[in-house]
Formats: C-alpha cells, structure tokens, sequence
C-alpha cells in the first residue's frame, strides 16, 4: 500500500466514512466536500496520523490548505517521513 492509499484509509476511519471512501484518491476534496470532516475530524485526522507515522505535527503546519485534498495533506505527511 502507498502512502496515499494509506492517508485514504485513515481518513476513512477517523471520520467513520465506511465504503464512501471507496473511491478516493489524491485530488478528493476534503474541506468543503465530506460533510464529517470538520473541526474535530481535524484534530482526530492530526492524532490518527501522528500515532501511524511517529511525528508531531506542530500547529504552524496545519492549515486550511493542508485539508484541502488527499494530496496535500499526503504531502505534509510526506515531509514529515523524509
């Protein structure tokens, strides 16, 4: 599994998405688009990610523009691993 395929399915289980995550890839929309995903999802997203990976995401790297797609928010995680 990448690390896309990977972020997708911890998107799909913190905000409990089921089989609605079947079809996400990169450039699925996150803010806006999924109707669960608001402010707690986000704070659940950056736990569930920081436990998987091992970093700490410090509260300057998160922005509206990390949530803005699988992809952008693949690439924090990205950053984060090298």
């Amino acid at each position: 599994m990448d690390l896309t395929e990977e972020i997708v399915s911890i998107v799909r289980d913190v905000l409990n998405l089921g089989d609605r995550a079947s079809g996400f890839d990169s450039s699925t929309r996150l803010i806006g688009s999924i109707p669960e995903f608001d402010s707690m999802a986000v704070v659940g997203l950056i736990t569930a990610l920081e436990d998987e990976y091992g970093c700490v995401f410090e509260d300057d790297e998160i922005s509206e523009e990390v949530f803005e797609t699988i992809e952008s928010l693949t690439r924090l995680v990205e950053s984060k691993l090298s």
